[in-house]
């Protein structure tokens, strides 16, 4: 086993991190002004994503570019260490292309578009030059099981016509949002994973009404995560993504590599929150101390250690399985680093909080931030339960081939 990262992406982490230094970190704080002032996009973003594309560090995400499209193209196990510096801010994965939901709306075009489509809507999105949202969860059913949603996908002559209600739908309150890939029951009589279909529901369709844009632990995205009503709303049969039935399929085949990016911005905002609490401890002293010679706090900082690395070491393991075996396979190791990472990302940036005071939940510094967007991510792409569930499933069907193989380690009572 090499645990060391290839020449390719060496290089390619330098270029990234050094970009982040000299371009996004200088920007954070006429970043937060902008958008606390109201004003969305922000102002310099379109120069930083030029920027960014001239320099080559555009779509590193998708493993599958073809030659006429903007980028590099990366396996998900080169691209994981990436996704980790970019995690470090919360918006940097942006400029260079590469931010939920859009990675894996692009990732779903690229697979199943047809050529209009593709023209259309993914060539925009490959080029930085509008964005996307992915509408799943509905308010009125649990839509951790997806077979549960109820938005009606139903046909009409030459068009689908889309009745329901949709929330927690990130990126659709963006101004440059101009794009839904909807999730709905095309057939609900059929098998209970062909009931569903995806289809492509242009933002500014006549019936498509976004109702608000709820804050999560009372934090403003101005991106959103939004709460959407689809009344009557009208789109070409053309429009469909893939085939009628296919929807679930489709959402499975997304979420794989996304909860791999997911996970790797988590385990970069983890590792700003232990270098923070580290020199935090250093320059601070209470009852004689600085704050890293009192036990408790030593111990939050080895532990966090602890932790990052183990997180780390999981998600390259399930970004190289999907590389080399398919993300089918890699569904158990898939399931761990989305049941794990999150809840490592919230306790080291908790411990950073409580090592920094009440000034680690202000927005002088970002740990209030990335605590929250932690807290959300136990959320998407399916809460922690699912995962643990499915996790537990699969060792038991596993198990089944070896049942009564550990009778031999057993000690029988002696009974004389």
């Amino acid at each position: 086993m090499d645990f060391n990262y290839s020449p390719k992406v060496e290089k390619l982490r330098r270029q990234v991190r050094d970009f982040t230094d000299d371009h996004i970190v200088p920007r954070v704080g006429e970043y937060n002004k902008e958008v606390h002032g109201g004003q969305f996009p922000v102002s310099f973003m379109e120069d930083l994503k030029a920027l960014a594309k001239s320099e080559g560090l555009w779509n590193l995400f998708l493993p599958h570019l073809k030659d006429d499209e903007p980028g590099t193209q990366l396996t998900n196990l080169e691209y994981a260490p990436l996704a980790e510096i970019m995690g470090r801010i919360e918006w940097a994965s942006e400029v260079f292309n590469c931010s939920a939901p859009d990675t894996g709306n692009m990732e779903l075009l690229h697979m199943f578009a047809t050529p209009e489509q593709y023209e259309q809507w993914l060539r925009p999105l490959l080029n930085g030059e509008i964005r996307s949202a992915f509408c799943m969860t509905e308010p009125d059913v649990a839509s951790s099981d997806a077979t549960n949603i109820t938005t009606r996908i139903q046909r009409k002559g030459d068009d689908y016509v889309i009745n329901g209600r949709k929330w927690f739908i990130s990126n659709a309150s963006h101004p440059n949002c101009k794009i839904f890939i909807l999730m709905g029951k095309t057939d609900p009589d059929a098998d209970t994973h062909q009931q569903q279909s995806m289809i492509l529901v242009p933002s500014d369709t006549p019936g498509v009404e976004i109702v608000r844009n709820p804050t999560v632990l009372n934090h403003h995205s101005p991106a959103g995560h939004s709460e959407i009503v689809f009344r009557d709303v009208h789109v070409p049969a053309g429009n469909l993504l893939g085939e009628e039935g296919s929807g679930f399929a489709l959402a499975q085949a997304r979420l794989g590599p996304g909860r791999i990016h997911h996970c790797m911005r988590s385990i970069g905002a983890a590792e700003l929150a232990l270098e923070m609490m580290i020199e935090r401890s250093q320059e601070r002293k209470t009852f004689g101390k600085y704050l890293h010679q009192h036990g408790t706090i030593s111990e939050w900082i080895a532990r966090s250690r602890i932790e990052i690395e183990q997180a780390r070491l999981l998600v390259l393991k399930a970004a190289w399985m999907i590389d080399n075996v398919g993300a089918k396979t890699a569904r158990k190791e898939i399931s761990m680093i989305k049941a794990l990472v999150p809840q490592m990302h919230t306790t080291v940036c908790d411990r950073a909080i409580q090592v920094f005071g009440a000034m680690g939940l202000t927005p002088d510094t970002p740990l209030a931030d990335h605590y929250t967007w932690g807290r959300c991510l136990r959320f998407a792409d399916g809460p922690d339960e699912v995962h643990l569930q499915s996790i537990a499933r699969l060792e038991i069907k596993n198990s089944k081939a070896n049942l009564g193989s550990t009778a031999a380690y057993l000690t029988p009572p002696d009974r004389t």
